[in-house]
């Protein structure tokens, strides 16, 4: 007798629920899209498993996704006529901090569950338990509203429920944070979900804002009756938490496009030398307007590099002692807003200095931009002298850094 107690409760021991967690990774990505360069939005690449899995077309058509977890919530004592399973998921907006793994920025990310299912499966089948042959008819007599399919308010339904003669699968919208609930119209033995079938949304922080690289972070729920996501008062899992750990990739683009020559740069009046040759007058402006085209996601900082001592002036000189100076003119594409916030920024670069930030409001493909090389005007009256002929040259670095 003693030791068919003690073999009993080892037995009981052994079938209580473990309390463990669950992790699921959360992955999205932003890559700049030249096709749609409007939209700065990332892009969900967690693979579809569970629901949407098996009902890719129903998911598709109202642009909804799943994510099944292999948790398991069983019954603790049988569920009687009248007895309430009450189904209740995070709905409401939390927040999460991701670190980008090289700079360490941090962003917020806000998440809420739109969407909970699962499968039960019953102790026995549901034309038994009802005493009905259909076994459809049993599973719709077997709750007072109807089979798993037909979501109660605020729930609402979402496509296709599927069954067999012991198991319904069925999957809910969760509009708001609130109890969905079916009653029970018979003795249900025992029962358990299977699984654990949610979808998400999120609200992620405009990309462009953002460094290359990858983010991440987690958010952590728990599971059960009281918990973040229930399956009802008698259904207790096996792991008492999920943690979603989010990895945000940000691929960003900067590009700098020069024309064919636009590396050579001379520098002439307006009309070119021979106009004011033959006029016999000193021009007023001498310059050069070179155009560059900007593919940009991400906010960048430009510095100057060259001969120079200081400030916005660069050197030019030849063989013969003879210099002058010149200065580089930057302006960007609208669609960036430099410093000072304005949208097509135009101003002086200044030697082995970043000027920046400057911020793409929208992804920019190849729009055009301007650089003006021009001999300061009190220069040019210095420069140009009669019976004087000769060639000025220098070396210009223009270094666009997307590491701000």
């Amino acid at each position: 007798m003693k030791k068919t107690t003690y073999w009993l409760g080892l037995l009981a021991a052994l079938s209580l629920p473990s309390a463990h967690a669950v992790n699921q990774e959360i992955r999205a990505l932003f890559q700049p899209d030249p096709a749609q360069p409007a939209k700065n939005v990332f892009v969900n690449k967690t693979p579809n498993s569970g629901y949407c899995a098996s009902y890719p077309a129903q998911c598709e058509a109202i642009k909804m996704f799943s994510i099944q977890i292999p948790v398991r919530f069983d019954s603790t004592r049988s569920i009687m006529p009248g007895d309430a399973v009450s189904l209740k998921v995070p709905a409401n907006w939390r927040q999460l901090t991701v670190v980008n793994q090289v700079t360490q920025e941090t962003e917020i990310v806000e998440v809420r569950i739109i969407g909970i299912g699962s499968h039960f499966v019953l102790s026995d089948t549901a034309a038994n338990l009802v005493g009905v042959p259909n076994n459809l008819d049993a599973h719709n007599k077997l709750w007072t509203s109807r089979n798993w399919a037909q979501a109660p308010a605020p729930c609402q339904i979402s496509g296709v429920g599927w069954y067999y003669a012991d198991t319904f699968g069925f999957f809910w919208k969760s509009p708001r944070e609130a109890t969905c609930t079916k009653v029970a119209a018979y003795r249900i033995p025992s029962m358990y979900f299977n699984t654990l079938d949610f979808t998400y949304e999120l609200r992620t922080p405009n990309p462009l804002g953002m460094s290359s690289g990858q983010y991440t972070g987690s958010l952590t729920y728990t599971l059960g009756p009281e918990g973040d996501f229930q399956m009802g008062a008698m259904m207790v899992p096996n792991d008492s938490t999920l943690t979603l750990d989010f990895v945000l990739d940000v691929g960003h683009e900067l590009k700098v496009h020069l024309p064919p020559g636009g590396n050579n740069v001379s520098l002439e009046p307006e009309g070119g030398w021979q106009r004011w040759m033959d006029s016999g007058r000193k021009p007023g402006r001498i310059y050069r307007d070179q155009l560059y085209y900007l593919s940009a996601s991400s906010r960048f900082k430009v510095m100057m590099l060259c001969n120079s001592l200081g400030g916005t002036e660069c050197a030019l000189g030849s063989s013969t002692g003879r210099s002058t100076k010149v200065e580089v003119t930057m302006t960007t594409p609208r669609g960036i807003v430099g410093p000072g916030g304005s949208d097509g920024w135009s101003g002086r670069l200044v030697y082995n200095t970043w000027i920046g930030p400057f911020q793409p409001t929208q992804y920019l493909d190849r729009k055009a931009g301007n650089l003006r090389f021009e001999i300061p005007p009190w220069q040019v009256d210095f420069l140009l002298k009669p019976g004087i002929n000769d060639t000025l040259k220098g070396n210009i670095t223009i270094i666009w850094d997307s590491e701000v």
